[in-house]
């Protein structure tokens, strides 16, 4: 909500990532496509961004499987892997648009305040430990990039 509060023009949520972090911090370690925690928050941001009239683009990336990616046909935009690409080329039958918002666009919800946002933020750990990682790995890319 922050960033297309913000009027950013694209975020792109590592689907995999988020997956791997379940995978590593609860006790399931198998999930189908349509329940894999990635696919979810991906399907609920997109739904919640059409919903609300926000403009910002939504590119599901970092993707795992082709299950993943077939869960989110219809998104924005997915940036996909080769060897993914190949995957699905090579899969039979016809890809099923999944994603799509055709309803009625809903007036935006008021601003929360920054204290509102941490708060809230604060309550998902896996995003806490996730945004903090890529922080800190764009830091480093970024170091490494101006040698």
């Amino acid at each position: 909500m922050a960033c297309a509060e913000a009027g950013v023009f694209l975020i792109s949520p590592f689907v995999g990532r988020i997956l791997d972090w379940y995978k590593a911090n609860t006790d399931k370690k198998e999930y189908a496509p349509a329940e894999d925690p990635g696919v979810v928050s991906v399907s609920e941001i997109y739904q919640y961004y059409k919903e609300h009239g926000y403009e910002t683009v939504v590119m599901g990336a970092s993707f795992r499987n082709i299950g993943e990616i077939l869960e989110l046909a219809g998104c924005d935009r997915l940036t996909i892997a080769p060897a993914l690409l190949k995957e699905l080329a090579e899969s039979e039958g016809a890809i099923e648009r999944k994603l799509s918002y055709t309803g009625e666009v809903k007036a935006r919800p008021a601003r929360i305040t920054e204290s509102e946002f941490l708060w809230q933020h604060n309550q998902d750990p896996m995003a806490v430990d996730k945004l903090a990682e890529g922080i800190r790995k764009f830091a480093i890319d970024q170091e490494n990039w101006k040698k």
